[in-house]
């Protein structure tokens, strides 16, 4: 009999027990996905995973030391255990190294309330098979589109977390997702753009019909594209891209890079870092989204809270080890895999939607550039400096006039963020709810 992941994490803690540790905390993750990619009509690819990983950290006084393995033998995990000893033995000191205490672990959480996994059945390969063809289908119903790329997606996904201080408890979550990329023209002039969504639940996803269709029409919008003018002009980022501006904060003031000194943010704590009226909330407990979670990666509770409230930035993103270096508490921020200690991330995230439409942006824009695409990143994380190729399209009095591509837009990520108008088009499914946002003075190099 296959024991249970809660069994395979405290056989996990027994073990570093036995071999001499302080403390530990155990992992214990099994995943089933199933994909299939539809090329030229033709089936491209179709694979089927799953598996149990397993993973372990262990505490000898402030020395530690993390090990993982996909074998749940017995042997293993005993042998795992040892290593591990080892390991922690001869690694330097980390003062800010260890477990919760005991009252501040997680207790009583509602898993059902936050509704993570689908109870309906996996959908065998031919469903996912299907449903990629009928994006493709959808995208090649449109004029001018040559050739599609067709994916569809199936995941699931249960996790258990023990540690020696008591604390016990796991989640499982699942995921369906539906894209297309579509391509029109050849050679120098061929264009592409993509359409794509996921979910936690399939009976929430938008028809197939739906997804090709918005790729092949975001692709014919594309052909022509010519480089924009260089100069200073205000940017719309496009929804779809919007979101990469509070990543770039959210990375700003992640307790790693705050603990280093590292960060264009170090200094902006109980300052204004967006205008007045904006918040940025992270929120956990959403229902049936993709990031939420009960407890954090140390078995702290998780909870709503405001990073940035009415402009002003309140907090930093903390797990225990940064919190400690930092003399602050842990903000339940931590985030683990098997074979890496904690570290800090987010998980829900809203940005204060506004009162205008992306035309609305548009129209207030007058002359600038539309962002509906990025490509690399040039971010200095110490001074803020930001330069990000793009693609778009370019506006002349309020009105999208063309496509532009093979552009690059500038400034410095603590001005720009004091300066964003949001719209109202944030999409509510997404973990990340950023709508599209306007900036005036970026510096724009083209043509």
């Amino acid at each position: 009999m296959t024991p249970s992941l809660s069994d395979l994490s405290h056989s996990l803690l027994d073990a570093a027990r036995k071999a001499g540790a302080d403390s530990a905390d155990a992992l214990a993750v099994s995943g089933t996905a199933v994909s299939i990619e539809i090329r030229k009509s033709a089936l491209e690819q179709a694979e089927r995973s799953e598996g149990v990983e397993i993973g372990l950290r262990v505490l000898v006084g402030r020395r530690q030391a993390c090990v993982s393995a996909s074998d749940t033998s017995a042997a293993t995990i005993q042998a795992l255990a040892e290593r591990a000893v080892a390991m922690a033995r001869e690694a330097p000191e980390d003062p800010n190294a260890g477990l919760a205490e005991a009252g501040q672990l997680a207790r009583d959480w509602d898993l059902e309330a936050l509704d993570l996994a689908d109870p309906a059945p996996e959908p065998g390969a031919s469903v996912l098979e299907a449903s990629a063809r009928a994006v493709e289908a959808a995208a090649l119903a449109s004029a001018g589109i040559t050739q599609v790329e067709a994916a569809a997606a199936y995941s699931k996904r249960q996790l258990h977390l023990a540690a020696t201080n008591g604390f016990s408890g796991g989640y499982g979550r699942t995921s369906t997702s539906l894209s297309a990329v579509a391509f029109t023209g050849s050679g120098t002039e061929m264009q592409r753009d993509y359409a794509g969504e996921g979910r936690i639940y399939a009976s929430d996803m938008p028809g197939a019909e739906e997804i090709g269709r918005l790729a092949a029409e975001r692709t014919l919008q594309r052909v022509g594209s010519v480089k924009p003018k260089t100069g200073t002009f205000p940017v719309v980022y496009d929804e779809r891209v919007a979101a990469s501006l509070a990543g770039h904060l959210l990375s700003a003031i992640n307790g790693t890079s705050i603990a280093r000194g590292s960060s264009w943010a170090r200094d902006l704590m109980g300052k204004q870092v967006l205008p007045v009226g904006l918040s940025l909330i992270e929120d956990p407990h959403r229902v049936r989204i993709s990031s939420s979670r009960p407890f954090d990666g140390e078995g702290l509770p998780t909870k709503r809270r405001a990073i940035v409230a009415d402009g002003v930035l309140t907090g930093w993103v903390l797990d225990l080890a940064t919190g400690r270096k930092l003399k602050m508490a842990s903000t339940a921020n931590a985030s683990r895999g098997t074979s890496a200690p904690p570290s800090p991330s987010t998980t829900n995230i809203d940005l204060t939607q506004g009162a205008l439409s992306r035309d609305d942006l548009i129209a207030q824009m007058g002359t600038g550039l539309l962002v509906t695409s990025m490509i690399g990143s040039t971010i200095n994380p110490t001074t803020g400096d930001y330069s990000r190729g793009a693609s778009g399209f370019w506006v002349e009095n309020g009105r999208i006039s063309h496509p532009v591509h093979e552009c690059t837009i500038a400034g410095n990520l603590k001005d720009m963020l004091l300066r964003i108008v949001p719209a109202n088009d944030a999409r509510a499914h997404l973990s990340t709810r950023v709508p599209s946002i306007l900036i005036d003075g970026m510096t724009i190099a083209g043509a």
